[in-house]
């Protein structure tokens, strides 16, 4: 039996793990590291880089470089939050005919969920390299406060990478899981405040008796580590403005920077009173090149985001609200996501609950070991353990005069299902349309939509005669499917609602051949690579023995060790395979000629010859 990823798709970072004999472990990237940043570049040379490669070019290449595109899946172009964002990224974004999100890089677009869905198979293919097996299955995770679009938009990437998503769970849902795994002993009430790269959640669980019941969740979807990177920024570009006159904001290159340095900066402040910014050539003057160098006080930074920092605390009351609890009902505290460390966030969650946080678990793992030990459940490494999630916003339809009509409210448990019967409006109406909406708004225009179909064929008859039974489902990825029936003629209509801003079916599979094709690509660039940098090592060895000992040839053997080195170095432009191995086999074959020679010759000089 195959094993089951979790993956925690962050803004910023992604995390994968496993389950491994009944207990989680995280899996390392190509990189050695633990956390792959969630960031993929495009190159002149038309490869594309994913994690901290395609970060480390980030600053040379700012409008071919992808970051945050968490912040943009599932939405629609004209979305306040995406108007936003456009003005932050240094990447353009268009709008497609149908409203959606394309992002634009040279002459190619791609969609968020196409973004994500790089990240994803990149985590799909180092696992399998530790694995030594083929991994299809996964569990993804998402903020709680994701409404359907963004969890079915989530789902089609890893369609896309060429994973099963079994499961959609939310990240504080799977962080609680990872925590509570070790503690199924003791019946607890806890509390998972996540504020990550982008997304804010707040979770309230009970657990007992290996149960772990979501009993509220709110959030922030649009409020993170990015928005703090951001505030920093700001103030740089306002204190060089101040100091040189000069205004940086058009400059892609120098702004790409800044963010570095802010990101670098902001987590030096969580440990140090004060982070040194030093960024020489940022920009050019009248007298020439201009350098920016100033030091920021946590004190300061503090300052630029104590208001992000306050916006966590009404949905905190509100989950304790919606959980019909007081905070010294609260037994633990969990603070998860990177931005968890910062100090003023520690303190305001202290001031919020009435106690200090557990700092036991680490923030940027312990979702992908969540998402490990639910795929660990549904397989059956893991036993005893129920997880019962909550649907984050009041699911219904819009009725006559334009009201929204809830049929689910929020934070009820998933899996679920509500019917309510409706009728008709208009007298010898025969299509009734259903459109789903999504939200807290009494007015249905104000809520999002998640879509619309018709059942058609109602039998003419006077306004409000015909039953009309609607029927809502939420499943255990928290993703919608409504129905409507006749009862009259028992006609229905379903539909898995397909959200806008989400993909086809079609869409998916040619992304999925797309990618597909993109992985055999990929894998022979990087094939290639690997023997380049192969050739490289043993050109380097083999030239720094022959000019060592060259003399000690004859003359013959002189040339021919020379025509070898010279050979290799020209097959290292090369993108041919087959000519980079033959110039390595050729390079380890006068390798062996001068590892003897050098091994007979003790290390002394050459003589002349």
């Amino acid at each position: 039996m195959g094993k089951v990823l979790g993956i925690d798709l962050g803004t910023t970072n992604c995390c994968a793990a496993i389950v491994d004999v009944a207990a989680p472990r995280v899996l390392s990237n190509r990189e050695g590291t633990r956390t792959t940043a969630s960031i993929v570049a495009f190159t002149d040379e038309d490869d594309r880089l994913v994690g901290q490669i395609a970060k480390r070019q980030a600053i040379t290449n700012p409008q071919n470089t992808v970051f945050a595109v968490k912040r943009l899946i599932g939405r629609k172009f004209g979305d306040p939050e995406v108007q936003r964002a456009r003005e932050l990224l240094p990447y353009p974004l268009v709008e497609s005919e149908n409203g959606d999100i394309k992002i634009q890089i040279r002459e190619q677009q791609y969609s968020p969920e196409e973004i994500s869905a790089f990240i994803l198979r990149e985590i799909k293919g180092f696992a399998e390299e530790i694995l030594g097996e083929s991994v299809d299955e996964a569990i993804i995770t998402v903020p709680a406060y994701f409404n359907d679009s963004q969890r079915q938009a989530t789902r089609d990437s890893g369609r896309v990478a060429g994973l099963e998503v079994l499961r959609i769970i939310n990240e504080p849902t799977a962080a609680a899981l990872a925590y509570g795994l070790e503690r199924q002993g003791t019946d607890r009430t806890i509390v998972v405040y996540d504020l990550g790269g982008g997304t804010f959640d707040i979770s309230i669980l009970e657990i007992s008796q290996g149960i772990f019941e979501v009993k509220s969740t709110a959030g922030d979807t649009f409020l993170g580590g990015e928005d703090f990177d951001q505030r920093i920024m700001d103030w740089l570009i306002n204190e060089f403005q101040a100091d040189t006159g000069i205004d940086i904001r058009a400059d892609r290159m120098a702004l790409q920077r800044l963010k570095e340095a802010a990101e670098r900066a902001k987590c030096e402040l969580s440990v140090a009173e004060e982070a040194p910014i030093n960024l020489p050539f940022i920009s050019t003057g009248v007298d020439g090149p201009v350098h920016l160098s100033t030091v920021v006080r946590r004190l300061d930074f503090e300052e630029m985001v104590e208001d992000l920092v306050a916006r966590t605390e009404e949905p905190c009351r509100e989950a304790l609200k919606s959980a019909g609890l007081r905070r010294d009902e609260i037994d633990e505290v969990l603070l998860i996501g990177g931005q968890t460390r910062s100090p003023i966030v520690a303190r305001t969650v202290e001031r919020i609950f009435g106690k200090a946080p557990n700092r036991e678990i680490n923030p940027d793992e312990v979702v992908a070991m969540g998402a490990a030990i639910q795929g660990g459940i549904l397989k059956g490494d893991i036993k005893d353990i129920i997880l019962l999630d909550v649907t984050p916003l009041s699911l219904g339809v819009e009725t006559h005069g334009g009201l929204f009509t809830k049929l689910i409210e929020r934070n009820s448990t998933i899996p679920t299902r509500a019917t309510q019967i409706f009728t008709t409006v208009v007298d010898n109406q025969d299509t009734v349309e259903i459109h789903v909406l999504q939200g807290e708004r009494e007015i249905a225009q104000e809520n999002k939509s998640l879509g619309r179909f018709e059942l058609v064929g109602v039998p003419p008859a006077p306004r409000g005669v015909p039953q009309i039974e609607v029927n809502f489902a939420i499943d255990s990825n928290g993703i919608v499917n409504v129905s409507a029936r006749d009862l009259a003629t028992n006609k229905s209509q379903s539909v898995q609602i397909n959200p806008a801003g989400g993909l086809s079916r079609d869409e998916i599979d040619r992304l999925v051949q797309e990618a597909e094709e993109h992985s055999v690509a990929d894998n022979q660039r990087r094939q290639v690579r690997r023997l380049r940098n192969r050739l490289e090592g043993l050109i380097y060895v083999n030239e720094r023995v022959f000019e060592r000992f060259r003399e000690a040839l004859n003359s013959g053997d002189r040339k021919r060790v020379q025509g070898t080195l010279t050979k290799a170095r020209a097959a290292l432009t090369s993108d041919d395979r087959a000519d980079l191995e033959a110039a390595i086999f050729d390079l380890n074959g006068i390798s062996s000629e001068l590892s003897d020679l050098l091994m007979g010759q003790g290390g002394a000089s050459a003589k002349p010859g």
